[in-house]
């Protein structure tokens, strides 16, 4: 059976982990995990000193000091994982961003047109990932549900039918939720 975010051919692995066993579902979804890892490090760009394997292991040591519960679906899952790949991938740049602004030091003013300019360019690549952030939490405040959808079909990359599996509704509500969803966060990152 294939995996349900629809993007591999992983056996599914609640099926054959032992119940609640997260590290041989980790073990079992790694090839899964590490596309996914991959998929969210290219949509932040060099903003970050994460490759593919360090954030994937980051989501593990994360996952293992949560002791989250048992998940029913490989969907619900992933979802989580992304989640999780999403909030070490934006404590990474807040921390870039307190280190440029040199964590509580007074700060050394450069004339230099150049390094400012280089300055602007990354300080803004980093502020528009927060901005996404900022609005995914506001949406979250609207609509928690909109924001897990959010989540599973942009950062987890999963489909509507399994994005529908995953909260246990119709494919049809999956579809009208995320068109919401992304509407809202129009108008949330437009402010």
């Amino acid at each position: 059976m294939a995996s349900s975010t629809g993007s591999s051919t992983t056996v599914n692995a609640i099926d054959s982990a032992p119940s609640g066993d997260t590290d041989a579902l980790f073990s079992a979804l790694y090839p899964d995990l590490k596309r996914l890892a991959r998929s969210r490090l290219r949509t932040v760009g060099g903003r970050t000193m994460l490759d593919t394997t360090m954030l994937v292991h980051d989501t593990y040591a994360r996952l293992a000091q949560s002791q989250s519960g048992h998940f029913a679906t490989t969907s619900q899952f992933m979802a989580y994982c992304a989640h999780v790949m999403r909030s070490v991938i934006i404590d990474l740049v807040r921390a870039n961003l307190a280190e440029r602004r040199g964590g509580g030091e007074k700060p050394l003013q450069l004339n230099t047109e150049i390094m400012q300019a280089a300055q602007d360019v990354e300080s803004g690549d980093s502020l528009d990932v927060l901005r996404v952030h900022d609005a995914l939490a506001q949406l979250k405040q609207l609509d928690p549900r909109l924001e897990q959808i959010v989540e599973m079909r942009y950062f987890a990359g999963m489909t509507e039918r399994a994005t529908a599996d995953a909260l246990g509704f119709s494919e049809r509500t999956a579809r009208r939720e995320w068109d919401r969803a992304r509407a809202l966060l129009r108008v949330l990152l437009s402010q």
